[in-house]
């Protein structure tokens, strides 16, 4: 079922008319992925790649955050990686970018990863966030453990770049809170190797 769930997704063209470029679905894993993390879209360089997490935010995910090589990250049996939108939607006439479509997560997501066996879900970022817990303080869901679909979710600020003001402001989030998630993750990783 997920299989052909992830086939429709990668035919999906509903976003053309809207990107004026032709739409490159991401996404990375399979129905007995471990860890499910949810995104808001991909960047440019990662439409360009087909991989997700291929550029800056991803070096901060893997190298700082998590503390995992890219091989653990890519390895299917860890993750499976989405986003709200598979694709990278370009740019607005400001040049930044666009904010994702909402018909891709309300069409794909749902269905998509509740077929997945993991057992914990990370969403990352503010507009994920709010998507998923839409009557909580973003603060309360990064330093207090989430439950959706009755499993263990963890949410993270996004890693980008440009959201070193929130970090800043949030020093107890790299000090205290990242140690908790990220010995989780490391625990599941290793549990998947023995």
């Amino acid at each position: 079922m997920l299989e052909e769930i992830k086939q429709q997704i990668k035919n999906c063209r509903d976003c053309e008319s809207i990107f004026g470029f032709e739409p490159h679905p991401v996404f990375w894993g399979h129905e007995d992925s471990k860890i499910v993390q949810i995104s808001q879209a991909p960047s440019l360089k990662v439409h360009q790649s087909g991989k997700p997490f291929t550029d800056m935010s991803g070096k901060t995910l893997k190298q700082e955050w998590y503390q995992i090589s890219d091989e653990d990250f890519y390895n299917l049996d860890n993750f499976y990686i989405g986003a709200m939108a598979h694709c990278y939607p370009g740019k607005d006439k400001n040049g930044n970018d666009r904010k994702p479509p909402k018909r891709c997560f309300q069409k794909w997501v749902h269905q998509e990863v509740k077929l997945i066996h993991n057992e914990i879900y990370i969403i990352i970022g503010a507009s994920a966030a709010k998507e998923f817990f839409p009557k909580s303080s973003f603060e309360q869901l990064v330093f207090e453990n989430q439950v959706w679909n009755n499993k263990l979710t963890f949410v993270l600020p996004h890693p980008s770049p440009l959201n070193r003001r929130w970090l800043k402001n949030h020093p107890e989030f790299t000090e205290k809170r990242l140690p908790e998630i990220r010995e989780t993750l490391h625990q599941i990783i290793r549990k998947r190797d023995n």
